[in-house]
């Protein structure tokens, strides 16, 4: 078995870390990931500048760039073979609900599953690394039962899976959930920069808004590990029928212009 690994907190991230330690010896391992972080880099990738690969001391490749183009990168050219699975993580703090939406670890592991590759993305649910070897453990776990059951290799699938900072001994099953959603971000927050310009930072994430039973917020928070499938596809599929009609009727308005 081939694991590409990345993530959006860098290449010097604890977890990234955590992670490879934990599955090095049962795959060949191979980690390229951005140089800085790049957390809610989402899909991004870097059309307009240059891109640079370096080796760490520790082996690990970074690059300037977002995860997206890490995977990219190593996909297209950087790795001369084909990787069985990506991996993205293990990330500093959840990407549960509309979160998946803005992740860099999401973002990463969604790449590999663009060039049809089955690909995780595995974040803890609280930031600092609480309890993160019990996480590399999970995360082992999960990738030797997915190959023992001969899903690794396999037709491309996407996973995102959200660890709580539990030790192992406290962790709850694997929970197979839908994603929740959040409220509203909260406020942008407003400084003055030295020279007497408004500076804009980005406000908190909002608070859970559907955590029922059922969502990855739900479980979490049961402590148990959420684990949800994604897909790409963003067409509204139930409301193609209304959009139809509308459509009918704009393409007739538009005809007598």
């Amino acid at each position: 078995m081939k694991i590409l690994i990345s993530n959006d907190d860098g290449f010097q991230a604890p977890g990234v870390v955590a992670l490879y330690e934990a599955l090095k010896d049962v795959a060949e391992v191979e980690v390229v990931a951005p140089e800085q972080n790049n957390s809610a880099k989402s899909n991004a990738l870097t059309l307009h500048s240059p891109l640079y690969v370096r080796r760490a001391d520790n082996g690990f490749r970074y690059v300037n760039g977002t995860p997206a183009d890490c995977v990219h990168i190593a996909l297209t050219g950087l790795l001369d073979y084909r990787p069985d699975l990506v991996v993205s993580g293990i990330n500093n703090g959840a990407n549960m609900g509309d979160d998946t939406i803005y992740s860099g670890t999401v973002g990463a592991a969604m790449e590999g599953y663009l060039f049809g590759i089955p690909s995780i993305a595995f974040s803890q649910v609280e930031r600092d690394w609480h309890h993160l070897a019990a996480a590399a453990a999970k995360t082992r776990e999960l990738v030797l039962q997915m190959s023992e059951q001969n899903l690794v290799g396999s037709s491309a699938w996407l996973l995102n899976v959200n660890i709580p900072n539990l030790p192992l001994e406290q962790m709850g099953h694997i929970k197979l959930c839908r994603l929740g959603r959040r409220h509203a971000a909260e406020a942008v927050i407003t400084q003055q920069s030295p020279r007497g310009e408004t500076m804009y930072w980005i406000g908190a994430a909002g608070a859970a808004k559907d955590d029922a039973e059922g969502t990855d917020f739900h479980a979490t928070a049961q402590g148990h590990i959420a684990m949800t499938p994604l897909k790409i596809d963003l067409t509204d599929h139930d409301h193609l029928g209304y959009w139809a009609q509308t459509a009918s009727r704009l393409a007739t308005d538009m005809s007598r212009i």
